[in-house]
């Protein structure tokens, strides 16, 4: 299962599009604090995750799942890149850094290398 969380609906559907065309189980939410109440975090092989958001912004909720003991790969999307966030990502333990719009076989291939790294 792959979990995508990102607060505006289109990309999330997107997505979720996108990786149910590879026969990927996905399950999307609107945000941080959806998914971590969700039974699917303990379910999740990897999590693509906005870094903006309200509330619980990506880095804050990979630290928050580590908190708790999952240690599913992080995928991160943005729509403003910066240095400075993608090596707090990568410092994190983030497998991949994706600026907004990003190709399909890129996300595809990000989420295959996740998936092998961490033998999901």
């Amino acid at each position: 299962m792959i979990s995508v969380v990102d607060d505006d609906a289109s990309v999330r559907a997107a997505i979720e599009n996108l990786l149910k065309s590879r026969a990927y189980t996905v399950h999307p939410c609107a945000s941080a604090e959806e998914f971590l109440r969700s039974p699917e975090l303990t379910q999740t092989s990897c999590v693509i995750t906005d870094v903006q958001m309200p509330v619980m912004n990506g880095l804050e909720l990979l630290a928050e799942t580590r908190a708790r003991g999952y240690d599913a790969p992080f995928i991160f999307i943005t729509a403003f890149p910066d240095d400075r966030i993608r090596t707090l990502a990568s410092s994190a333990g983030a497998i991949g850094f994706l600026a907004k719009p990003f190709a399909g076989r890129t996300l595809i291939k990000c989420l295959n290398t996740a998936l092998t790294e961490h033998r999901w």
